[in-house]
């Protein structure tokens, strides 16, 4: 197992959990780039192991939207957070066919700015909905027959949003005079990652993601109208399901079995009600 040493591909979570009283710290730095918009962003994790099987954590996050067709984040602003606790059900053995597994538990906090953005809607940095996602997280080890070690990864989870209002321009598309009720469709998503050990220190690594989201429904009433029709407008809109996959092909650089770096780029092609992006990302795993 020494032979390889290994930051985590891009995006699949571990299925393991940090011994009691260790911590890991892992930031990230990205840039979402869509169709008229990139948003420069940061998400840290920062895990601790409680006891044993147990780690808890959460995800801070900030960011800044840059957009072609008007104007630019007034400033950078503060994301949706989350906290998670994972436990680990099962754990590999050299020479096992039993993966690690684990169940992670994550809420997602409304944190970020969603409404009310009046004439930046690049503010809106967040859902606006607590939203919890509960995970399946497997790994497992396979020794090549050059001697070098495969890691493999596979996650599932799925996400459950509550309804909120909303006012005025927001994230989902609104106007000034709109004043409502959200729903977020409840989402799934998989990831298939494999991380092959060059060398001890140098591991290439890529995720293979499938993500599908459930209809999100919008209804309120909108008090401005371009026909000066003198009563507010029922307004009722469904955004339909939508489904999109991905790949994030990374290298990682370990210079000791606790630290390492990976630089890696998420391509996300669009799909059915989906947009495609190109995120580069950089991210330094620390582990005491």
């Amino acid at each position: 197992m020494s032979d390889a040493w290994w930051t985590g591909p891009m995006l699949a979570n571990s299925a393991e959990t940090l011994p009691p009283g260790h911590f890991l710290f892992e930031p990230y730095l990205y840039d979402v780039r869509r169709p008229n918009t990139s948003t420069f962003g940061s998400n840290t994790y920062m895990l601790y192991g409680l006891v044993d099987r147990l780690s808890i954590g959460m995800i801070p996050v900030i960011s800044y939207n840059q957009v072609s067709h008007g104007p630019n984040s007034s400033s950078i602003g503060v994301g949706d957070w989350t906290l998670q606790a994972q436990y680990r059900l099962t754990e590999f053995q050299q020479g096992s066919w039993i993966p690690t597994t684990a169940i992670l538990v994550q809420e997602t906090l409304p944190t970020g700015k969603y409404d009310q953005l009046g004439n930046r809607p690049g503010d809106g940095m967040g859902s606006g909905t607590y939203t919890t996602t509960v995970w399946l997280n497997t790994q497992m080890y396979w020794w090549l027959p050059n001697g070098r070690i495969l890691r493999t990864r596979f996650n599932i989870s799925k996400s459950f949003s509550r309804s909120t209002r909303v006012r005025g321009v927001s994230v989902y598309g609104t106007d000034d005079g709109f004043n409502g009720r959200v729903k977020p469709g409840n989402g799934f998503f998989a990831d298939l990652a494999f991380e092959y050990s060059l060398t001890q220190r140098w591991v290439l690594a890529t995720d293979l993601t499938y993500s599908h989201n459930g209809n999100t429904r919008l209804a309120g009433l909108d008090f401005v109208d371009p026909s000066n029709v003198p009563f507010p407008q029922n307004v009722r809109l469904n955004s339909g399901s939508s489904t999109a996959f991905g790949i994030a092909p990374a290298i990682e650089y370990n210079w000791s079995p606790t630290i390492g770096v990976l630089l890696g780029t998420r391509v996300i092609f669009g799909g059915r009600n989906s947009t495609g992006s190109v995120t580069p990302a950089v991210a330094i795993n620390y582990v005491y």
